[in-house]
Formats: C-alpha cells, structure tokens, sequence
C-alpha cells in the first residue's frame, strides 16, 4: 500500500532460466514458463499464494540504465550468464489478483556479460551484470553508499521468494550489523529471493542484497 515501495518494485527483476522464457516478436509477448508454487513444493492448500505461479529462480535489480544487481551465487559464471534472462513486471497488475503469463517483450533483457563478482560463504555474495539493451522505461534504484548501517533500521525487500511474482516485504530490520561483507536482518525471505534488492524503508535506497537466510519450510 505504501505508493513509494509499489514504484521501487517496478525497478526489481526476475532471474530466469532463458529456456523458460518464450519470446515471440509477432505478439510482442514473452511467455513465462512455471509450475504451481503450492504443488511444486508440496504445501498445503491453506499455504498463501498456493495458486500463484512459481517462475523465477533468482531476484535482481536495476541500478544503471544497463546494469542489474543480484547475488553472486545466482549467475557464476559468463556461460550462466548467456542463459540468463531478467524479466521486469512479472507482478500481479490484474485486480482479480490473476497471476501474469506473459510480459511485454520490451520487459525482457539479457544477460550480456559479469562485470563484477564474489562469493563468499561467509562473506559478500553479490554480482554486477551488465545487460544487452539500456533500460529507458524503468528508473534505476539508488544504492546508499556510506554502508552506515545499523541495528535496528527498518527494511523493506521486493524479489521473488520461492520464485513467485513480486512481493513486498515491509516488515524487516537490521540486525545485526557487525559482521565483514554483509550484515543481519529480520526479512522475511525464501529461495528465489537471493538477490532481492533490501533497502531503507524510508527513503528506498539500496542498503544490501538478500544472499542467504533459515529453512524455507518444515514438512
């Protein structure tokens, strides 16, 4: 409901599979490939969101007109990176709350080459990408770079947990911001969240990326 944070996930992508994505110039359209995310992780129909797709393996975000941030984990390698697809707006736009099954074309771009890397177990875990097209029609999120951050600073993270379409999550703070090339906060975030942009809550610049986290779920 917060009108700035519903403008900043319009900046934020899904991390595709190219494979899953299927573009077709005479519609205009790409479509998504996904599974069920309530069967595809066998959870029990009362589960939120159970009938919405499961699509995106990781999260990223636009930060130059080019170039998108995500974890360093989610595209290793230049090779994973020719077999990687972002994709912008794929969110629930439709007041029924119907799910997406194709986006523009012009919300599609590939991953063109790493133009900067690390991954550490206990330590950073970012990627730097530069993408084949410039991106006019959405706006670069701006990253706080003072890297001042501190206990108890409320967060907000936008990506893709479990691969679904974009979620907002407004209820995180840091906590603990001690440690060396990352720090600890309370978000709620699942797999396909790696990479999710996590910024101030109030004033929406990038404080972090979302590398790793507790279990998903318990069977």
């Amino acid at each position: 409901t917060n009108p700035m944070h519903a403008d900043l996930a319009w900046s934020t992508v899904g991390v595709f599979s190219s494979a899953d994505v299927k573009e077709n110039p005479s519609t205009g359209l790409a479509t998504l490939t996904s599974e069920q995310f309530g069967s595809s992780f066998n959870l029990c129909k009362t589960e939120r969101f159970f009938e919405q797709p499961s699509a995106a393996f990781c999260s990223g975000s636009l930060v130059g007109p080019d170039i998108i941030i995500t974890a360093g984990h989610c595209v290793r390698t230049e090779q994973a990176c020719a077999n990687t697809k972002f994709v912008f707006g794929f969110n629930i736009k439709d007041k029924n709350g119907k799910a997406p099954e194709t986006v523009p074309l012009d919300d599609v771009v590939q991953c063109k080459s790493i133009i900067a890397r690390e991954e550490t177990g206990d330590g950073a875990d970012f990627a730097v990408i530069r993408i084949n097209r410039k991106v006019t029609k959405y706006k670069p999120l701006q990253i706080h770079r003072n890297q001042n951050v501190t206990k108890g600073m409320k967060l907000v993270m936008i990506g893709h947990p479990s691969g679904l379409p974009t979620k907002v999550d407004d209820g995180g703070s840091v906590r603990d911001p001690s440690p060396n090339g990352f720090f600890v906060a309370t978000t709620d975030s699942y797999g396909g969240n790696s990479g999710s942009a996590v910024l101030n809550l109030e004033t929406g610049e990038v404080e972090g990326i979302l590398v790793r986290g507790e279990q998903d779920f318990v069977y």
